[in-house]
């Protein structure tokens, strides 16, 4: 029985100490900000958005391996809401962010994808830790629910798309959400 108990407490530390590391306790603030701006490269997606970092992986190891561009953060552009939309259905834009000194490369690189810039406007926006690929499940858990409060009391429409900016050297994930007055 005492090794039982001893096994249950050590199980809740672990569970414990992981949700505060990869953000569990985080507090999510949120304003309006203008951002935006940056050239991307990626690839749309129709189906399940966790297809969005195979993709994020496939353009950037293209850019590095084919095209000598390295990259340093990763997006996913998401258009629609997987709570009303069927998982083979939902909308989505996902690749990398390339550095303004690597813009002049993109007119010769090899990869089947598209480029454009992130337009600049004001967005919801807020960030969450990055320390790894669970970081996306709890920034999930928790950014998506403060998002939606947000526009609801704030009199902005909730079905907008979202960008995820995933920010490797700065180890956070930026979220802009459009922000679109309710009529």
């Amino acid at each position: 029985m005492k090794i039982a108990l001893i096994i249950i407490v050590i199980l809740i530390l672990v569970v414990t100490i992981t949700y505060i590391y990869f953000g569990g306790f985080k507090t999510i603030n949120i304003q309006i900000t203008t951002q935006g701006g940056e050239t991307v490269v990626y690839e749309d997606i129709i189906g399940d958005y966790r297809q969005s970092g195979i993709v994020m992986d496939k353009v950037y190891h293209s850019l590095l391996d084919n095209d000598n561009i390295e990259t340093f953060k990763g997006f996913g552009k998401y258009f629609d809401n997987p709570k009303e939309v069927a998982k083979e259905d939902l909308r989505s834009m996902a690749g990398s962010i390339v550095e303004e000194k690597d813009t002049a490369k993109l007119k010769d690189i090899s990869g089947e994808f598209k480029i454009m810039k992130l337009p600049v406007q004001k967005y919801i926006t807020t960030e969450f830790p990055y320390k790894g690929r669970m970081s996306v499940l709890f920034s999930i858990m928790k950014v998506y629910p403060a998002l939606n409060r947000y526009t609801e009391d704030n009199g902005f429409e909730n079905n907008t798309p979202v960008i995820e900016i995933y920010d490797i050297p700065n180890r956070k994930i930026l979220y802009r959400k459009e922000l679109i007055n309710r009529e």
